[in-house]
């Protein structure tokens, strides 16, 4: 199936849109955008960088440590030591040994299938589904749940409204919002730079032509956060910036005005809730003494009173929707502030009707609210999981360090498995995870870490075992979402570089080292399986919408229509909450949960409440680390893929990821415009380049997640990272008992001028290696 061709160009498609590759003497040249999409990403440009990027692993490679000692050998010195490149049949065998090892002298849960990460585009070369089909095939593993991006939602949500579709969608569609909507209220607001993404592909940007459609229509916009182009210019919003972290309680300032002014809908909150008349109590002050007015959420947000009064009648005036982004709860108690605006929603009484109510992540990935038909999605699956054994997403370095101990979620009381080896393929949770340094240390535990990358990402060079792995363009795939009308041929548009293989063929191999060859690969190559995904989702859809393979492949993609009616989240209930109840114990929406409140949880009670955060700008450890970091998701790539492309370098300064500061800030510390800072905390420290903008608020400084990790002293308790990797800063602690998600957002730091040589940075070469 393989097409290159010099001169030629290639259908295939990727995270930040469709495109074709342009192809010259057998290499990738260029992506010229699909031709459908009215607002392609500009991210595409890097992708000829990355493929052929001077970071890209060569050929299968050995920790000289590990190899030299066996398992466990100088695990100490992971992240710090030299690579020794085997031949594949070597390191094929050495892997195998190691899976038959640990699963026969420790059990299957002794292996940790990580593997979290978008990865490819793909849905057949998806390496987190191949690693966890090839692992449940030889007996199991541990693996994770939930995801990063909205992991306390995921779990707080079916508790409320009994599903996590407010967030994982379809929410209310645009088109619905744009013809009965007066006010839309977006905690966190509505980041452009990420709709420029979506897991699988897409074929048309539109959250800008949507937006700004939805404001011409005459809907306002009101943008509660601390950095200003969270509100695009489209929609020329009212900008507040209270303090990050204090959305609960503006929330509940709002509810108190609507229940003080009478303007709340009582009818609606008997009809369609529970547990109002517990949480009324909180909210009044009758409960502790302390109304959660106004004036009261001034003092905790740095708003005004009169603004948030002002707001509570304004939503209460007209149609409004009541939106949060995805990183209002990756924070300490991150479970509140969403909680709180399903509340605050049901006060207004506007849920089930169009254009009113709440949805979660409006802009904070391509697709989102798009006016869109269940589509048929081709798919690879990870089969029966062979073992139950799991942990919390963001709970891996406790995991790795504390195991046999004891933790709480969501009303089970669990524990950390012992873990000797992690197989990791897809995903780089050097990026991902909080506090860094101590995921170093974690990284230490495991006697082997096998890892498939193209890149020597941090992730590769913390391990013992790296093989690598082809990307997007050097194999045959199909590319797909449920966000998304299209679906796209993605054809191999070139050979692997060096000696890449494929997840799925590095797999095979292992398979029949393992014995399970055929359960694995259940008879099928890379085309069969497309043939046979392509099929499933063929007879799951109508006929006249899915072509037969060969059409569909020789097209290069297929589009589905439009719906021609708007989406509105919740309508059914709306209209009849007994013959659609929600899958909750009540079968409404609980603003008071009794089966939270039995958990027993100080940190999530059975209500929404402010509970404030450890770290926060009115925590007494702002004294000594004043500013607040707001590590959000970068414009110039996807987390930290192609970060070594031109449009992510080129973001740079001096080499380093650019931190936004505010003038106000940058004077007293006496940092100019273009200067390299330090941004330090207890937990770590870090290099980036000052950029002095009024776009954030006082006291927040803005430095984007992605920049790879580059230790000065690699394997270093603690090592000054030397490109602005922002999670050397952030905190490594669950939201919640009840959660357990991550809590990036809730960080402080200090910011200084750095002096003198900057070190260099060296990330995007390979580390080096010596002969074996």
């Amino acid at each position: 199936m393989t097409e290159a061709r010099t001169g030629a160009t290639t259908q295939h498609s990727s995270h930040w849109g469709a495109f074709q590759a342009e192809i010259a003497d057998g290499r990738v040249t260029g992506a010229a955008p699909f031709a459908a999409d009215p607002d392609p990403s500009p991210i595409l440009a890097s992708i000829p960088d990355s493929l052929y990027a001077d970071s890209r692993v060569a050929r299968p490679m050995i920790r000289a440590g590990w190899l030299e000692k066996g398992p466990g050998g100088n695990r100490d010195r992971r992240g710090a030591e030299p690579f020794v490149p085997v031949p594949w049949d070597r390191a094929l065998d050495l892997v195998a040994g190691e899976l038959d090892r640990v699963r026969t002298d420790h059990g299957n849960a002794a292996i940790f299938g990580g593997s979290y990460g978008w990865a490819s585009a793909g849905r057949f070369h998806h390496a987190v589904t191949q690693t966890h089909r090839f692992l449940n095939c030889i007996g199991g593993f541990t693996t994770q749940k939930q995801n990063y991006s909205y992991a306390a939602a995921m779990t707080l949500l079916p508790h409320i409204v009994g599903t996590a579709q407010p967030t994982t969608g379809p929410v209310t569609s645009w088109d619905a919002i744009a013809a009965h909507t007066d006010l839309m209220v977006c905690f966190g607001g509505i980041p452009l730079k990420n709709t420029q993404v979506n897991s699988g592909g897409n074929g048309e940007h539109t959250a800008p032509s949507w937006l700004s459609r939805i404001r011409e229509a005459g809907v306002d916009f009101v943008v509660l956060g601390p950095v200003r182009d969270d509100a695009p210019d489209c929609v020329r919003a009212e900008w507040l910036a209270p303090r990050p972290g204090t959305d609960t309680a503006i929330m509940l300032a709002l509810a108190h005005t609507l229940m003080a002014e009478e303007l709340h809908d009582r009818a609606f909150l008997d009809r369609y809730c529970t547990g109002f008349e517990r949480f009324e109590p909180y909210l009044t002050g009758a409960a502790d003494g302390r109304p959660k007015d106004a004036d009261w959420a001034a003092a905790i947000s740095g708003l005004d009173a009169e603004t948030i009064r002002a707001l509570a009648r304004r939503m209460a005036a007209g149609r409004t929707m009541i939106t949060a982004s995805w990183s209002l709860q990756r924070a300490d108690h991150g479970e509140q502030p969403y909680w709180m605006a399903v509340v605050l929603a049901a006060m207004l009484g506007q849920i089930g009707l169009p254009g009113g109510g709440f949805g979660f992540g409006y802009g904070c990935t391509s697709g989102v609210g798009n006016p869109r038909r269940k589509v048929a999605i081709p798919r690879f699956t990870a089969g029966r999981p062979a073992l139950e054994s799991w942990i919390p997403v963001a709970r891996i370095a406790d995991m790795l360090l504390h195991p046999g101990e004891p933790y709480d979620y969501d009303g089970e009381r669990r524990t950390y498995p012992d873990i000797r080896l992690v197989y990791w393929a897809g995903g780089n949770p050097f990026h991902h995870h909080q506090d860094l340094n101590r995921l170093v240390r974690a990284f230490r535990r495991p006697e082997t870490i096998v890892v498939h990358e193209p890149w020597w990402t941090a992730t590769a060079r913390h391990a013992d075992i790296v093989l690598p792995a082809s990307t997007t363009l050097e194999r045959n795939d199909i590319g797909a979402s449920s966000l998304d009308r299209f679906v796209f041929a993605m054809k191999q548009a070139v050979e692997p570089v060096g000696e890449a293989r494929s997840d799925f063929d590095i797999f095979t191999d292992l398979a029949q080292r393992m014995g399970v060859r055929d359960a694995y690969t259940e008879g099928r190559d890379e085309e069969a399986w497309l043939r046979h995904m392509y099929e499933v989702a063929r007879q799951q859809a109508a006929e006249a919408e899915y072509p037969d393979f060969e059409t569909f492949w020789a097209a290069g993609h297929l589009e589905t229509p439009a719906p021609t009616e708007p989406y509105v989240l919740f309508a059914d209930f709306r209209a009849d909450p007994v013959a659609h109840p929600l899958n909750t114990p009540s079968g409404r929406i609980e603003i008071h949960s009794e089966r939270i409140a039995g958990f027993d949880y100080a940190d999530c009670p059975g209500h929404p409440v402010w509970l404030e955060p450890k770290e926060w700008l009115g925590a007494d450890l702002a004294r000594t680390y004043p500013l607040h970091l707001m590590s959000n998701q970068p414009r110039t790539r996807l987390h930290g893929q192609l970060d070594d492309g031109r449009v992510s370098l080129a973001s740079k300064i001096a080499g380093r990821e650019p931190c936004w500061i505010h003038p106000d800030d940058a004077a007293p510390r006496r940092i100019a415009d273009g200067d390299i800072v330090r941004l330090h905390n207890a937990r770590g420290a870090c290099l980036a380049g000052a950029v002095l903008t009024d776009a954030v608020r006082p006291g927040v400084v803005q430095l984007a997640t992605g920049a790879w990790y580059d230790p000065v002293e690699p394997g270093a308790d603690g090592a000054l990272d030397a490109h602005g990797n922002a999670n050397v800063l952030t905190r490594d602690m669950g939201t919640s008992r009840l959660t357990q998600g991550p809590v990036a957002h809730s960080a402080l730091v200090e910011v200084e001028r750095f002096d003198g040589a900057p070190p260099p940075i060296t990330v995007h070469r390979p580390p080096p290696t010596v002969k074996g």
